[in-house]
Parts: C-alpha cells; structure tokens; sequence
C-alpha cells in the first residue's frame, strides 16, 4: 500500500500484544519497543514487526505511535526524557494513548508534543484480552478533527466499538467514568455477596436470582465465573491498575468538584484488598477479600451451596 503510515507500539502485554498483531494484519508497517516479556515482542518480531531500543527512536521512525501502558507515571517516563518520545517526536506524529491515564497528566504531555508539531490522542480501551486478540475492542476517543482521521483506519483495525468522546484528554475522563463504575460494580457485588452468604443465602442463589433478572450485564456475568464457579481467568484485570482507576477518579472529581460518596468507598475496598498483598490478583478475587473481612471463606460458602 503506498503512503501508508508507519505504526508504533509501547507495551505490548495482555491488551497490547493482541492490538499490535490486528495493526500488522491490516497491513500496516509496525514497531515494537520490547520489554521484560520477550513472548508476545517474539512473536510480532516473526509476524513482520521490527523491533526499536528506544521511545526516541520509534517516534523518529513512525507517524502513528500507539501507547498501552499501566498508569501515569509509565507513560510520562516514556514521553519525556532524552530518549523519550517527545524528543524524537517530529511534525505530523500522532501519539494515541491507549492507556488508561489520569487527565491531568494526558492534557500536559498533549501540550509538551504540540510544542514539536505533533499531536496527542487518548483513545482508552474497553472489553478483555480476548477481544483484544479478536480486534473487537472498544475505544473511546478524545482528539482534534485532524488527529482523529488519520488513526481512524488504524483504530479500526483492533476496535469493534469506537465513540469519539471529545477533544484530547475526554477519553480518558469517559474511561474514568466507565471503570468506576465497573469497579463500583465489583465492590457491591463482592459485599452483596458476604452478606448474603452470613444471612444464609449461598452465592449460586445470588448468581441465578441476579442473573436471570433485568440486573444482570456482561461484568456481572464474569465476576460471577470467578466467585462461583472459582475461574480465576474470567476476567484478567489486577486488582492494582483497578484501584489505580479508582484513585484517578477520585482525584478528577475532587477537580471538578463533584460528588463520590461511592467512588471513595470503592477506592477503600481496593486499597484494602492491596494492603492484604492482593494487588496482582484479578479484581474478581475482591470477593474473596471482602468475605476474609466479614469473616467467613467464600469458596467455602459456594461448596456449602453446590
């Protein structure tokens, strides 16, 4: 395909790995910056990727730069620096921030890269790895008209669902919005639970009882396959980058002045189940942690339940 752009990706992990092999499949020329996983840099390097040994360099040699990183302080240190991105960022580079990112930090590192002619589009995900691998992902998009159709094909090459949000730095506020409530969700399900196991209600109940009714919904349905039928794969998100996303909502509506009773509930079951050395399990096992505190064994309860 002649003028088509070249395409970068940084953090090539469990969201990542999947989104880098959609852009090769579509056909577009794609480097990666490796990391302390070889596996998934390997098996794009053998798909067709090259591989960069620095932001620096990937900047200089692409005109669409993907980032999938876990939090702020990751993917400042990557922009910035002297081999950072923002240093080899030329006129007309498009640095889209898959990543999910505190606003604040996204709408400064927006303005550092214009200062070079280049560009900043924070397009956040939505759904798992599977559909990562599948290219069904969704994205919520914040960028100028410009910025936003020249990633547009690229974007749809690992996005099903793409809404475009707004400008630069609306993405990341709507996937704000979005994981406090899948969060929230967690929180009240894992405390819903507790209670109703110490009142004689097992979860296989609260599981048919919930998912037969007009309450049920796609998080509920894999919260559920792990704390009913123990699945630990069920949905493969840490309990460290939710109560980051949680931390960062809270601080956006202290910004904006709004209220977060539930948001700062749902930052402390998280800080909790982080203090009790659960960071790096799935958020689904906040269950488990919940029910450690109200004192009783939840895998217990669902034996006593089968």
């Amino acid at each position: 395909m002649s003028n088509t752009p070249v395409v970068g990706f940084i953090g090539v992990g469990l969201m990542g790995h999947g989104m880098a092999k959609n852009i090769l499949k579509g056909g577009y020329p794609l480097w990666v910056k490796g990391n302390t996983n070889r596996a998934p840099v390997e098996d794009l390097l053998a798909q067709g990727a090259q591989e960069a040994t620095s932001a620096l360099e990937m900047a200089q040699a692409c005109d669409i730069l993907h980032l999938c990183l876990s939090n702020s302080p990751q993917i400042e240190a990557v922009m910035r620096g002297p081999d950072g991105v923002i240093a080899g960022a030329h006129p007309g580079l498009v640095v889209v921030d898959s990543s999910t990112a505190d606003p604040a930090s996204t709408l400064k590192l927006a303005a550092e890269l214009a200062e070079k002619g280049a560009s900043l589009v924070d397009a956040p995900l939505g759904r798992t790895p599977k559909e990562a691998e599948a290219g069904t992902l969704d994205a919520m998009v914040g960028a100028d008209d410009a910025s936003f159709a020249k990633v547009l094909p690229v974007l749809q090459c690992w996005a099903g669902n793409i809404n475009r949000v707004g400008p630069v730095g609306a993405g990341h506020k709507m996937k704000l919005v979005m994981n406090l409530i899948s969060m929230s969700y967690a929180a009240l399900y894992a405390e819903s639970l507790v209670l109703a196991a110490k009142s004689g209600i097992s979860p296989q109940t609260v599981r048919q009882v919930i998912g037969s009714s007009r309450l049920s919904n796609g998080f509920f349905e894999t919260f559920m396959t792990y704390a009913v039928d123990r699945d630990r794969e069920a949905h493969k998100f840490a309990i460290a980058n939710g109560g980051k996303d949680v931390r960062y909502a809270n601080a956006l509506a202290n910004e904006v002045n709004a209220p977060s009773f539930i948001a700062s509930a749902t930052r402390q079951y998280f800080a909790m189940a982080e203090a009790m050395g659960h960071g790096g399990d799935y958020v689904p096992t906040i269950a488990d942690r919940v029910a450690e505190f109200g004192g009783i064994d939840l895998a217990a309860e669902v034996a006593k339940g089968a």
